[in-house]
């Protein structure tokens, strides 16, 4: 396995121009879930000759490859992160968009649990959690 996007862009056989690969390198970078603008404006910042229409392309053909996750947290945004990061789920900041990234062992037995418990062996999941946050005690 790849340990780069731009690794896993180059096994795949993608042509890689200039503007991609700063696109692959700005989404390597991101810890958060940047959407389209998002990595626009990011990698504009490096080279401005970078369009919006390239990013679009490129995220795109990343997507349909199989190396990039799309994310649609119900805010009208694709978000898009790494698709070989380890298992996480998301809890999604309904004021703020903010996307928080968190593994719970128990809800991952759960899960299983209730796989098994219905027939069948899991193999795969996503969990969005939608929540704003708890006001302070007084």
């Amino acid at each position: 396995m790849a340990d780069t996007i731009l690794d896993r862009c180059t096994d795949r056989g993608l042509r890689m121009t200039d503007q991609r690969r700063i696109i692959a390198a700005v989404l390597e970078e991101a810890d958060d879930h940047p959407d389209v603008e998002e990595l626009y404006a990011r990698a504009s910042a490096q080279d401005p000759r970078i369009s919006i229409a390239t990013v679009y392309r490129t995220v795109k053909l990343f997507e349909e490859t199989g190396i990039l996750e799309k994310h649609e947290f119900g805010d009208g945004r694709a978000r898009y992160e790494d698709a070989e990061r380890d298992h996480h789920d998301h809890l999604i900041d309904m004021n703020s968009g903010e996307v928080i990234e968190f593994i719970d062992e128990d809800i991952e037995a759960l899960q299983e649990k209730i796989a098994a418990k219905l027939g069948y062996e899991l193999r795969g999941h996503r969990l969005e959690l939608y929540g704003v946050p708890r006001k302070p005690r007084p």
